[in-house]
């Protein structure tokens, strides 16, 4: 019989209108990097949140070392052994990097906190498994890649054995992945056991020794990696085939759309610095132009300014021949821009709101949906269910479910619903298909070459590679602020890409005149 670490033997969870773990089995080796894949509102992090002591199973039991174990609350997983990174991060914002690691496990000398002595395991854990972070850094202010490693060192930091991923590369860069990636092959080395949520099927057969797949909340099966295909675990998570190469007829941009003109943008972290260096570029209808860069390289400030999430230092930006500098955020709406922001928490959703009044977040006060001020219901009812239906968007409770029940990736569908949908002249879209499967990857990249086709003109930043070269009809590089070069994604290699994010390579021949 062999021994296991963890089992989790026939776990069924039930929530309203929906069974989220229907009689799953996961079992876990010593020292092995165990993927679960599944589809968005497939029950993954369900389960992990259950092995974690977030929800209690209905049914079903858990084993550590072949020992029943009961796990009421994430104190009882620590004292086992269980850390976790959620996918939505557990950070209290206004604290420090340092305070947020040591909560809840404060070290102390006569009833006052050692700080000496954390910011030294901190350092030293940080500098071990090359996770730098600076302990001072208030969280608010650092970015989400930053947050993800304040995550993990909290696993550290406790010493835990059992170290539970959901969806850990969702919001890093392609160089952090590779990182994260050998960081987790050195747990695994040192006997660390590791359970890792994610969508992408390369990063499985990358790292994972075995896959368990989940559907619709059921177990589908147990797979050795070395032994399966992209194709065959793809089939296996969604049902049927997926088109991994995609089709798009050739571009035909037509007028300027967005018009960006020596725009510079003050960064919020480091104090009087521009994050954004004057920076100019359009976007025409009819085609999508992509903002490529390693995340911090001032692509968030130059799209919080051109949406209105944050002011300018200097610069003018046009929407359809109308100046927008200094529009508040509806009015640019109004005048044609859709936005599907970075932060889905933050920025995209009323996480107590339900699923149909964030559908009609950007819509509510035009006639359709409202009447002497009264929101009429039915209208905004039937509304949802269309995109709801048209979307795949899962949920418990279909339009009247609380949005913060839904799983990361179905309220990401719900933003793109929302905002693809609604009348559109250029559509601003950050990392898209953050935290989806590929099935429902596969279907936004069609949506967005559909809004290009349509005469829509696109900005979509991204960090995924494959989708910057897949899906772009042109490309600038972002490094340090100001854009280092353009490229035809036809005409250049993800190796030069590479070379521009990097800095290493800058385009000084082909300066354009934007006077």
């Amino acid at each position: 019989m062999e021994n296991y670490i963890i089992e989790m033997l026939n776990i069924t969870k039930v929530f309203p209108g929906i069974v989220a773990n229907d009689n799953i089995t996961l079992r876990l080796r010593k020292g092995e990097i165990h993927a679960l894949l599944g589809e968005n509102g497939a029950g993954k992090s369900t389960l992990m949140s259950i092995l974690f002591g977030l929800y209690q199973p209905d049914k079903g039991e858990i084993r550590k070392n072949g020992q029943v174990v009961k796990i009421n609350n994430p104190n009882d997983a620590n004292a086992l052994g269980i850390g976790m990174v959620h996918q939505h991060f557990k950070l209290v914002e206004i604290f420090t990097v340092l305070e947020n690691i040591i909560l809840g496990v404060e070290p102390n000398k006569m009833g006052f906190i050692n700080r000496k002595e954390a910011r030294e395991k901190i350092l030293k854990l940080s500098e071990q498994y090359g996770l730098k972070v600076d302990p001072d850094a208030i969280i608010e202010n650092i970015s989400v890649g930053m947050q993800q490693r304040v995550e993990i060192l909290k696993m550290l930091y406790r010493d835990n054995e059992i170290l539970i991923f959901d969806e850990p590369t969702a919001v890093l860069t392609p160089q952090e992945i590779d990182e994260l990636m050998e960081i987790m092959r050195g747990f695994a080395k040192e006997g660390k056991s590791i359970l890792f949520i994610t969508h992408k099927l390369n990063e499985i057969l990358a790292v994972a020794d075995r896959c368990t797949v989940l559907r619709k909340g059921k177990y589908v099966g147990t797979v050795d990696v070395k032994n399966t295909t992209k194709e065959e675990l793809s089939k296996m998570m969604v049902g049927r085939d997926l088109e991994f190469n995609l089709k798009k007829s050739d571009v035909k941009a037509k007028d300027t759309v967005l018009s960006v003109r020596n725009v510079s943008v003050m960064s919020e972290i480091h104090k009087k610095t521009l994050a954004v260096k004057n920076v100019s570029f359009d976007v025409r209808a009819g085609e999508i132009v992509c903002l490529a860069g390693i995340d911090g390289n001032g692509q968030t400030e130059l799209i919080y300014a051109l949406t209105g999430l944050q002011k300018m230092h200097s610069g003018q930006i046009t929407l359809c021949g109308k100046d927008i500098t200094k529009a508040s955020i509806r009015e640019r709406s109004k005048a044609g821009m859709s936005h599907i922001p970075e932060d889905r928490h933050k920025h995209g959703l009323i996480l107590d709101y339900t699923l149909e009044e964030n559908i009609v977040l950007q819509r509510y006060w035009q006639s359709k949906f409202q009447k002497l001020g009264f929101i009429k219901k039915k209208e905004v009812r039937e509304y949802a269910n269309r995109l709801i239906e048209q979307y795949d968007v899962r949920s418990g409770q279909g339009p009247i479910t609380i949005v913060r029940s839904m799983s990361g990736g179905n309220q990401q569908k719900a933003i793109i619903a929302r905002e693809i949908d609604k009348e559109h002249k250029l559509l601003v879209a950050v990392q898209p298909t953050r935290g989806l499967d590929v099935g429902a990857i596969e279907y936004i990249h069609k949506q967005l070459i559909a809004s290009r086709d349509a005469g829509k003109a696109v900005l979509l930043v991204s960090f995924e590679l494959d989708e910057v070269m897949n899906v772009s009809d042109r490309i600038l590089v972002m490094y340090e602020g100001e854009i280092v070069g353009e490229l035809d994604p036809k005409k250049t290699t993800v190796e030069e890409l590479g070379l521009y994010m990097s800095g290493a390579k800058r385009d000084t021949v082909k300066e354009k005149n934007y006077a």
